[in-house]
């Protein structure tokens, strides 16, 4: 039996495999986002629903208010289902979640592809939306409850690659299908809304569920069980089924029950709270979602030649950003150094656009700028802000509130993402404002005042176990001290010596040996 600190990845196999499965969750979020952010510059999509519009660069537009709600209510409905997921999470587990999020997906798909009525196509979208909000915040959750702490980086990288694939591949199929001047121009890429939920609904019945979910639900054998499978063969599964017991229990003896106000009741849990919602709130303040829900029409009525072919590029750069980060994530991994990297970066980058943008007008050289800028801000929100975000916004709550803590996280995140593509149209359609680029004047401030609340806020958990994480708040300590904190309180010792000797030089490792 191989030691803790002898154990390589590929003895976590079965570890793999589950959250692979959880990791097509955001996969099928990216497939929906890449397509339907293209639909909005296709010719047959807006002959059902647009209007002709001679002097636009695509010959027909789509009404501001459509084209708001088209987007926005899709994060409107994932704000909804993740808002109530603590609720839901008390008595529905993770793989049942996940289910219903698969089932709810195929039945809104139907609607859509089904009419031609611009108020079933909002109800579709609505209904996708709590799909999505149920498949982002379940397959998050059974993500970080399941992994060992020196992969759980990696599994939340491999998180936010799928998602940025997913859009890939649906910018691709819409890129395919853009010229065909009929309904099957969006119907065709609709239809491939449906693979990804059916593998899902026959693969989880094949993996275990969160041991972490089992033991806080009271039934301690069948979590052990579950940790047996997704741990290496001779693991000490015994053991850390009794640390997160502990912890379980040690949080239960502050309340006989779970509500959504304890998230607010103590210092300790408000302030998990809070970070919890700052860190995953991160995304939108990038104003990501308005270059991810938007891109294909941004660009075409920004005049850049071929935007499907652009959109491709720009989602082909966040993913290959993704692969550096995975290296970040395994050799560094340090969650604040990055997080205000990448959002200065986006900052800078939303600044520089909008004043090209302002002082050029829509020129050739314009574009270039526009997609060469925004191709360097995709890298940089892929590889340093969005994985992190989520990671740190996962990592934070406490055992006892995580469904409710991280459920608020992502409803508040989700909030945000629909208030940026509900307000994108005015700014950016013709119609309306007619900004374009020169949104990015309102991104760079947002960008900065996120740098800011990373740097005196947010703590460093990069390496920590799930319940050290609990100790170093229990203890109340302010940000700048977790990185360099030697946790003592807990079984697992060696293991987390082992996880962060990259970080400690050996005469601290050689005292954590001693007290533990």
């Amino acid at each position: 039996m191989p030691s803790p600190g002898e154990e390589t990845w590929k003895d976590h196999w079965k570890c793999f495999v589950a959250c692979g499965i959880i990791v097509l969750s955001p996969f099928q979020y990216g497939v929906d986002f890449g397509l339907i952010g293209g639909l909005q510059a296709m010719v047959g999509f807006l002959k059902i629903y647009g209007h002709p519009a001679p002097d636009t660069a695509i010959g027909w537009n789509l009404d501001t208010t459509r084209q708001q709600l088209i987007s926005s209510l899709m994060t409107l409905g994932a704000f909804i289902s993740s808002g109530t997921a603590g609720i839901v999470a008390t008595y529905v587990s993770r793989r049942q979640c996940l289910w219903a999020a698969c089932a709810l997906c195929c039945v809104s798909n139907v609607i859509m592809m089904a009419t031609e009525d611009i108020g079933a196509l909002y109800a579709g979208r609505f209904l996708i939306g709590l799909a999505n909000g149920y498949f982002m915040t379940f397959s998050q959750l059974y993500i970080q409850e399941s992994s060992p702490a020196r992969y759980r980086g990696w599994f939340l990288t491999a998180f936010q690659f799928f998602t940025s694939f997913g859009t890939l591949i649906g910018t691709i199929i819409d890129w395919a299908t853009a010229k065909r001047p009929d309904k099957s121009a969006y119907l065709i890429p609709l239809g491939m809304i449906y693979i990804i939920p059916v593998i899902m609904t026959v693969a989880l019945f094949f993996i275990p569920e969160s041991p972490r979910w089992l033991i806080l639900q009271g039934d301690y054998e069948k979590g052990v069980k579950a940790l047996r499978w997704l741990r290496p063969v001779g693991a000490d599964v015994d053991a850390e089924g009794a640390e997160i017991k502990a912890a379980i229990d040690r949080e239960k003896e502050l309340s006989s029950s779970i509500s959504v106000m304890d998230m607010f009741k103590n210092p300790i849990d408000r302030r998990r709270t809070g970070l919890a919602v700052g860190a995953v709130l991160l995304q939108a303040a990038s104003g990501s979602m308005f270059v991810i829900a938007y891109k294909a029409y941004f660009l075409a009525m920004s005049k850049v030649s071929d935007p499907f072919a652009m959109s491709n590029v720009l989602s082909a750069m966040g993913i290959l950003a993704i692969f550096f980060n995975s290296l970040i994530v395994v050799r560094w991994g340090r969650r604040r150094v990055v997080l205000t990297t990448g959002l200065a970066i986006c900052g800078i980058l939303q600044l520089i656009i909008a004043v090209v943008y302002h002082i050029l007008g829509a020129t050739n050289t314009t574009g270039i700028v526009l997609v060469a800028l925004t191709c360097v801000y995709m890298m940089a929100y892929n590889g340093m802000i969005s994985t992190y975000a989520w990671l740190a916004g996962g990592e934070i709550p406490s055992q006892r509130l995580r469904s409710y803590t991280f459920g608020l996280a992502a409803a508040v995140g989700f909030f945000g993402a629909w208030l940026t593509t509900f307000t994108a149209p005015y700014f950016i359609n013709p119609a309306s404002l007619a900004w374009g680029p020169k949104y990015g004047f309102i991104w760079f401030p947002s960008c900065i005042i996120g740098v800011l609340w990373v740097l005196f806020f947010l703590p460093e958990t990069k390496g920590r176990t799930l319940e050290e994480i609990d100790e170093m708040f229990e203890a109340k300590l302010p940000a700048r001290k977790f990185r360099h904190h030697i946790c003592v309180g807990h079984v697992n010792t060696a293991e987390k010596i082992d996880d962060r000797a990259s970080e400690k030089t050996p005469t601290e490792v050689q005292h954590a040996e001693v007290k533990a």
